[in-house]
């Protein structure tokens, strides 16, 4: 099969749109984010620059359908380079045995928060004393650690996780902060996506880094999260904000029914959790907002982040009615994470 690979130059508030409508039309959801890079002081490691433009990339398999599709993004990306500065859509042909590393030039060892480093599964890296090293391999999946959002959430598992602590990686694409709470010593920890692309990257990179003793990937959500698509897709199923019935808000302690679905063939029972890392984004934070505090151990801690700062104030209100307390504000640009108990 031949494939064509589709990237566009975009500045830093336009991630989060481009990259949604990207994830609309590419190969099972599949976005690359590409931050301008600078070099660290040592070694192979790096540093973005949040004033640079960013390229984002996905991939279409070439058929009789994919000039069309191709059109339509072109055109809805015209639509949001009236809003913010968004380049030409760039096209080229990949054939089948590059595809699979196609992305792989893209990524580079990246040290994250105080001891925190990410490295892509084919590069070497020397760990320095205290290293909480993540091996990961992208895939198609969201979540390299490349985006700030996804950096937040590590900086803030830093701070928060810790032995003993039962811990939900909800929407975990790559996997990353499922792994990193791990090897901060959170067990057992819950990988949930449901995007079962995704749980089979984190499935291999859970594995890969020699954690499958305390993490599970599996296919699912939590509460209104069964309903929506994957959560870059735009598809958020029927309840399209937070002002559901009380038992829409209140669905993510499934019942006997709902834990046979196939969106969330295991655990039988689900526990709650001392520790939650939501990397989502506001509009699905908001309508999860119930479920999350629901699913959250009383005096338990919820991290959730890909929160634009436009739309922080909506999370904030959504989360405060669910029941739960503000306790941290992390910021990176334009982007928010929020740390809460309940």
């Amino acid at each position: 099969m031949t494939w064509l690979e589709l990237s566009v130059e975009v500045d830093h508030e336009a991630v989060e749109a481009v990259s949604e409508l990207l994830a609309r039309y590419g190969y099972n959801g599949g976005v690359v984010v590409e931050p301008a890079w600078t070099p660290g002081d040592e070694g192979p490691e790096f540093t973005y620059d949040p004033a640079r433009p960013s390229i984002l990339r996905t991939y279409l398999p070439l058929n009789a359908t994919t000039e069309e599709t191709r059109q339509r993004i072109e055109q809805a990306l015209w639509h949001l380079g009236q809003v913010r500065p968004i380049g030409p859509l760039q096209a080229r042909t990949i054939a089948e045995e590059d595809w699979a590393n196609a992305w792989k030039q893209f990524y580079h060892v990246l040290r994250v928060g105080e001891r925190t480093v990410v490295v892509p599964s084919w590069l070497e890296h020397e760990p320095r004393p205290g290293d909480v090293v993540l091996h990961l391999d992208p895939g198609m999946a969201f979540g390299t650690g490349l985006h700030p959002t996804t950096q937040l959430c590590l900086r803030l598992l830093e701070r928060y996780a810790r032995p003993g602590l039962r811990a939900l990686d909800l929407g975990t694409g790559s996997g990353i902060l499922a792994i990193a709470a791990a090897k901060l010593g959170a067990s057992p920890v819950l990988a949930l996506d449901n995007d079962p692309v995704a749980v089979q990257v984190a499935a291999e990179n859970i594995a890969r880094n020699g954690v499958s003793q305390m993490v599970r990937a599996l296919e699912g959500s939590l509460g209104a999260g069964s309903r929506m698509g994957h959560w870059l897709s735009g598809d958020f199923g029927e309840q399209d904000d937070r002002r559901g019935t009380q038992e829409e808000g209140r669905a993510a302690l499934p019942s006997a029914e709902q834990r046979d679905d196939a969106r969330l063939r295991e655990p039988r029972s689900m526990p709650r959790f001392h520790l939650i890392a939501a990397n989502l984004i506001a509009r699905v934070l908001i309508i999860l907002a119930d479920d999350l505090a629901v699913a959250l151990e009383p005096g338990g801690v919820l991290i959730s982040s890909g929160i634009i700062n436009t739309r922080e104030d909506e999370v904030q209100a959504a989360f405060a009615t669910a029941g739960l307390r503000q306790i941290e504000r992390l910021v990176e640009g334009e982007w928010v994470a929020l740390v809460h108990t309940r």
